[in-house]
């Protein structure tokens, strides 16, 4: 067949061509923004403005209680899976009788409020709220009821909290991170501690590819952040916040500190404090046999929850982040954001680069048969193409010096492959991600579209109060 004056099959040729040099072109702009990046975190390290600090534990027991009153939110919707591993060993990981843990159920869940009650046995330092709505309704709603019932014990006490802490029902705390958080907000508004995310024996690529992305994630982009002093974006846990500074967005908001119309609440809390005048600080400590202080819990082990995840990731902070926070004024903070917002468009690109390999095996058949001639790359084409092998050669590379730092190199060679499985993750993702944004331009509520959590990594501790 023979459209206009060229063949079905030279078509083919030709459009193969340009969505190969499209994309070329899109991914070597990728590869030279997180070379970029590499080459910002190794200047740091080697001007000693990266550094993990190593502290003693001992340092930590010679202090006398917090600063002041520390309380943490965890709002929580079909959680009873979890939460009370996460209580048990929260409660005895900090002590500390400073503490108010203000746990969030809604009425119509009575399996997750049970486990609460089971889990904390007695403990005054627990409060339940429970939601006078039906959930699930959004995670910011449910944490904006934690601060009315925070606002209203401290009316009534006298006493107003010093810092608040975020986190999640199927998170395991750090035994020094909550002394390590008060002190740290001595001297900055907001905090951030770095995420681990455990690898799974029973789930070695969908559940495990977390970890290499939090590691390359909270051990190198977040750190250069902080270095050059741009805003921490909240990761949802293992955060804290100055009363303060979470009171004063309160008022701009009318009460309501968390932004419940988005799907990234705690995204969009650093970047907003950091836009109030506030300053944020991520920070990376060791205690002295080298245990990372950090947040370490299990996610999604199967495609669909992982997939519903990143949806709710890419939604809220690519798409909704546009219409909500807009665009920084200074280069530094410009350039975070265009990090942050890339995720859809690089789905988009994943999509072309893998049909590209199919259409290349086309290819490769019709010219065996005579139907076509394959054109010789150009010299713009080829070089785009030798910086995105030597970008991702690169890549590859970083990925697995950053995951076995945490992980061994078992887990570092292993993350190498399961980047295919984070891009076909990312493709799913960017897919709904576009749909569930148009929706809610056309009026769809925001709702709780959370992930299912089964395991708790404080449960394979071989004793308690240690991660």
């Amino acid at each position: 067949m023979v459209l206009g004056s060229f063949t079905i099959a030279e078509w083919f040729v030709l459009v193969q061509h340009e969505l190969l040099l499209f994309a070329a072109a899109f991914f070597a702009l990728g590869m030279i923004d997180e070379f970029a990046l590499d080459c910002t975190y190794l200047w740091c390290r080697v001007t000693g403005r990266i550094q993990t600090e190593r502290v003693d534990e001992a340092i930590f027991d010679d202090i006398d209680g917090l600063a002041g009153r520390a309380a943490v939110f965890i709002p929580a919707w079909q959680e009873a899976n979890v939460l009370g591993p996460t209580l048990v060993h929260m409660l005895d990981a900090w002590p500390q009788d400073e503490l108010t843990v203000y746990v969030g159920c809604y009425r119509n869940d009575a399996a997750t409020m049970a486990s609460v009650i089971a889990a904390v046995r007695g403990d005054p330092r627990v409060r339940l709220i429970v939601h006078e709505r039906d959930g699930p309704t959004s995670k910011a709603d449910c944490l904006n009821r934690l601060h009315a019932a925070l606002t209203e014990d401290e009316r009534r006490s006298g006493i107003e909290t010093r810092m608040v802490v975020l986190h999640d029902a199927e998170d395991m705390v750090d035994p020094m991170a909550l002394d390590l958080l008060d002190r740290a907000l001595w001297h900055a508004h907001f905090v951030q501690l770095p995420v681990l995310a455990l690898p799974q024996r029973h789930s070695p690529w969908i559940g495990s590819h977390y970890s290499d992305e939090f590691a390359e994630s909270h051990g190198k982009a977040l750190v250069v952040r902080d270095a050059l002093g741009a805003a921490i974006p909240g990761a949802g846990v293992g955060c804290a916040v100055a009363r303060g500074s979470l009171k004063q967005l309160a008022e701009k908001q009318g009460g309501l500190p968390f932004a419940a119309e988005s799907l990234t609440e705690d995204y969009e809390l650093g970047l907003k404090i950091a836009a109030a005048g506030g300053r944020g600080r991520f920070l990376r400590v060791r205690v002295a046999d080298g245990r990372l202080i950090a947040t370490r819990a299990f996610f999604p082990s199967r495609l669909n929850q992982s997939v519903r995840q990143k949806t709710r990731w890419m939604h809220g902070i690519a798409l909704q982040g546009w219409d909500r926070l807009g665009w920084g004024s200074e280069p530094v903070e410009l350039w975070m954001q265009l990090r942050d917002r890339r995720g859809p468009l690089a789905a988009i690109l994943l999509v072309i680069a893998y049909l590209l390999f199919g259409f290349g095996a086309v290819g490769l058949v019709l010219q065996q048969l005579g139907l076509v001639e394959l054109p010789m790359a150009t010299p713009l084409l080829t070089a785009l193409l030798w910086i995105n092998f030597a970008g991702l050669s690169l890549r590859f590379l970083v990925r697995a010096a950053f995951t076995a730092r945490e992980y061994g190199w078992r887990q570092g060679l292993l993350a190498i492959p399961r980047t295919i499985v984070s891009n076909v993750i990312a493709i799913m993702a960017g897919r709904r991600a576009l749909l569930n944004y148009v929706g809610t331009l056309r009026g769809a509520p925001v709702i709780w579209d959370k992930t299912e959590h089964r395991d708790h990594p404080a449960l394979l501790l071989p004793s308690k109060g240690r991660a």
